[in-house]
């Protein structure tokens, strides 16, 4: 058990909490803010208490000057201001005399954003390769350090793995709502345990797949990567994508769990719906079909508890979507408990408006995979264990 935020004496303290303010922005113009949101409640938690609050986020990647311009964190502070309902101070340095003297300046309830820290990456990759300089530098402008940064805590990072050696450190809300919602589905007793698989390649959900497999009751597998097992099992997959590289490891989760994998029949071609017995050299699948929908169905009416990563298919186009909705719709119609996993997955939840429909939508994609693998995540990892 790791200490939280509700294990310190805030009153008057400068907090550093780490946030996941990660959101797409558009020409200046935030376009969806469910990661601001998700933080709101620790922040205000740190307010309430009396705290000098100060976040530190990263805004996607930062490689050249002109990815400093579109990767401003300012917007957010924009928006956070408005959630808040109070000023939130904004600094353009990530590190500097300046940025020391506004912490010093702060009172009890005031909040400080700190500039996108991977404006550190410009120079030798400090941020994204933990150096302990820079790491030592932000903890030198506070007194405890609370990450709440879910989506980030699979990265070995300055900003969340660096700076808790220096400093008194727990989590916050968000990632004890996001560790305590998946570990109440892999560690309960109901079966059966149904595991539904989907994205775009085989390569990144290796270890996943094999962890998932051992626990599950059956794997489901949609979306682009089915057509990896697919092309092992001897069909032809036309022009989809296959990652050729891994099919022997699809050929051994075949062998070894083949009683549990059940995958896609058929897809939707831009030709209509076709079987994949029926596909040719040319033939691409961009969504499961009507029948795989129906085989799907047949497994998780049965279902008590439902692991869900990655779309069924090419969400973003709605000619493709169709299988992605069902599969949602099924979950829904019979009141399974089921887990959604961050990243594209999310994304399509929101799309679909089935955001309030199950037990728990997770804000990280990449973390939510990691920790499926093997409960093992770096930026939780650091932090100080708390009471038995």
């Amino acid at each position: 058990m790791k200490k939280t935020i509700k294990d310190f004496d805030l009153m008057g303290k400068k907090v550093i909490i780490r946030c996941d303010l990660n959101v797409p922005i558009k020409d200046n113009v935030i376009t969806d803010d469910t990661r601001i949101r998700s933080s709101i409640r620790t922040i205000k938690y740190a307010i309430q208490n009396g705290a000098k609050v100060i976040l530190l986020s990263h805004l996607g990647k930062v490689k050249t000057e002109e990815d400093k311009e579109k990767n401003s964190l300012y917007p957010v502070s924009v928006r956070l201001s408005e959630y808040l309902r109070k000023e939130v101070l904004f600094s353009p340095d990530t590190r500097s005399d300046k940025l020391t003297e506004m912490v010093d300046n702060l009172k009890p309830g005031d909040v400080l954003l700190i500039e996108n820290t991977r404006y550190e990456d410009l120079d030798g990759k400090k941020e994204s390769n933990c150096d302990e300089g820079l790491a030592k530098y932000w903890a030198s402008l506070g007194d405890i350090f609370i990450n709440d940064a879910y989506g980030s805590c699979h990265r070995n990072h300055a900003s969340v793995t660096g700076i808790p050696k220096y400093l008194p450190s727990g989590i916050g809300f968000l990632v004890w709502k996001e560790i305590s919602k998946i570990d109440a589905i892999l560690d309960a007793k109901s079966h059966p345990f149904i595991t539904i698989l989907g994205g775009k390649k085989v390569d990144d959900k290796i270890v996943l797949i094999e962890s998932l497999l051992k626990i599950s009751d059956k794997l489901l597998i949609g979306g682009a990567m089915s057509f990896t097992f697919l092309k092992e099992c001897g069909y032809n997959v036309g022009k989809s994508i296959v990652s050729d590289e891994h099919l022997s490891f699809c050929k051994k989760m075949l062998k070894e769990y083949g009683d549990k994998i059940v995958l896609p029949v058929d897809f939707v071609t831009e030709d209509g719906n076709k079987d994949i017995k029926d596909f040719n050299d040319d033939d691409i699948g961009y969504d499961i079909g009507p029948k795989t929908i129906k085989l799907f169905e047949k497994e998780l009416v049965l279902a008590k508890r439902v692991i869900v990563n990655g779309p069924m298919g090419m969400f973003e186009d709605d000619k493709y979507i169709n299988g992605t909705k069902k599969v949602f719709k099924i979950l829904d119609k019979n009141k399974i408990k089921t887990v959604v996993g961050g990243g594209d997955t999310a994304a399509s939840v929101n799309k679909l408006g089935f955001a309030d429909s199950f037990y728990h939508v997770s804000t990280g994609g990449g973390a939510t995979m990691k920790y499926l693998e093997d409960r093992n995540l770096v930026g939780i990892g650091v932090i100080d264990d708390g009471k038995a």
